[in-house]
């Protein structure tokens, strides 16, 4: 199983409240989609915008994976185009709120119940499902809650990371990593595989994640 966390940022590191990245970091997201079996998304991220997940061409692939993972059971499903175009997506939630979600979303989507303690739903139980569903490779697309989750989990492999040319200074705009503590000790260690840089100015960068031991809170 490959996890690859994908975003595009200001360069202060912003992903919100909307999306920074130019058409051209569209294609290159829609082509990370096509290359990949499955998506999973923050529930906040579904909340905020309205993605539908399409690959390539704007293709809804029939055996591609869409999921949503929340711990709260808010999502907003009506007029959600989500709901509406292509394969029921995966929603990944607690056993406590697998009833009411069910009672609400019927069968617009295939709900998976989780174990859920004090900080929530595992995002690697939600990989190892997905995983069991078929998918061999997975495309985080956030938001920063999530892609701090993964990586405090471990589970993320490769970031693909667009920096567009854009400063948003916004201290509550959404950051592309969100969490109480530090990722390393004090930082989580990356390598760079490849960088592009386009001609409107953004940077398309690939890492690696160099694994080690997360330090873990007292």
């Amino acid at each position: 199983m490959k996890v690859i966390m994908i975003a595009a940022t200001t360069i202060c590191g912003r992903i919100g409240p909307v999306t920074p990245g130019s058409d051209i970091d569209r294609r290159h997201l829609e082509k990370m989609r096509a290359e990949t079996a499955a998506s999973l998304m923050g529930a906040a991220t579904l909340r905020q915008a309205d993605p539908e997940m399409r690959g390539s061409g704007g293709i809804l692939s029939p055996g591609r994976l869409r999921a949503i993972i929340t711990s709260s059971g808010r999502i907003p499903e009506n007029g959600k185009k989500l709901f509406l175009h292509g394969p029921d997506p995966v929603i990944f939630c607690p056993h406590t709120v697998l009833a009411e979600l069910n009672g609400r979303i019927g069968d617009r989507a295939r709900l998976v119940a989780l174990p859920g303690g004090g900080g929530g739903i595992k995002i690697n139980d939600a990989v190892r499902k997905l995983a069991e569903m078929g998918a061999d490779s997975i495309l985080l697309e956030g938001g920063g809650v999530l892609n701090y989750a993964a990586l405090r989990e471990g589970i993320v492999d490769e970031i693909s990371l667009t920096i567009t040319p854009a400063i948003s200074g916004d201290r509550r705009a959404a950051s592309l990593v969100e969490g109480p503590a530090p990722l390393g000790d004090p930082y989580l260690p990356l390598e760079l595989l490849a960088v592009r840089q386009e001609k409107n100015g953004e940077l398309f960068l690939r890492y690696r994640i160099k694994k080690h031991r997360v330090k873990q809170d007292d």
